[in-house]
C-alpha cells in the first residue's frame, strides 16, 4: 500500500511540476536567412512538435535585433536592405511563412526598438504581430525572468 501512495504521489508530482509547460526564447540577430529558416521557420516548428506530441507545451518567444530586423518588415523598398538580392526575391514567401509561424505555433515576436530607430525603420513598416520592446537586452531579461530558456540565433 505505501508503494502505491509513492507512486501516485509521484505521478501527481511529475504531472504539476510540467503543468506551466516549457518555455524558450531565442535571441535573433542573424541576417542569413538559410540560418534563420533553420533556427526560426523549422526549428520553432520542430520543437513545438516534440513537446506536443509529449502531451506537454511549449511556448516560444523571439527577440529581434541584429540583422534580423530584415525578416520583419512589410515593404524592404526604403529600408536597408532594399538592395539585398536574395531577400528582395524571397521576400513574399518568407513574409507568408514568418505569418505562419506567428499565427499556428502561437509566437511572440519582439524587436528591439533602440536600434530600430537608429536603422530609421518606421514602426508602420514592421508585421502587425511583432511588438517593440525598448531594447534587446530589457527583451531578454524580461523572457528569461518569466521561466523562458535562452537560445541564441546569432549565426
Amino acid at each position: 500500500m505505501k508503494q502505491w501512495i509513492v507512486a501516485l504521489l509521484l505521478v501527481v508530482g511529475m504531472a504539476w511540476a510540467n503543468e506551466e509547460g516549457n518555455r524558450v526564447v531565442f535571441d535573433l540577430k542573424t541576417g542569413d536567412i538559410a540560418s534563420f529558416e533553420q533556427k526560426i521557420l523549422k526549428g520553432i516548428a520542430f520543437h513545438k512538435a516534440h513537446y506536443e506530441g509529449s502531451l506537454g507545451s511549449l511556448e516560444v518567444a523571439v527577440v529581434i535585433h541584429g540583422d534580423a530586423y530584415k525578416f520583419f518588415l512589410k515593404n524592404l523598398k526604403n529600408s536597408p536592405y532594399a538592395k539585398e538580392s536574395q531577400l528582395v526575391a524571397m521576400h513574399a514567401e518568407l513574409t507568408t511563412r514568418i505569418a505562419a509561424v506567428a499565427e499556428n505555433y502561437e509566437v511572440e515576436f519582439l524587436m528591439c526598438e533602440a536600434t530600430m530607430r537608429t536603422l530609421k525603420i518606421d514602426p508602420s513598416n514592421v508585421y502587425d504581430f511583432v511588438k517593440l520592446v525598448p531594447n534587446s537586452t530589457i527583451g531578454l531579461i524580461n523572457k528569461q525572468n518569466e521561466g523562458y530558456a535562452y537560445i541564441p540565433a546569432h549565426y
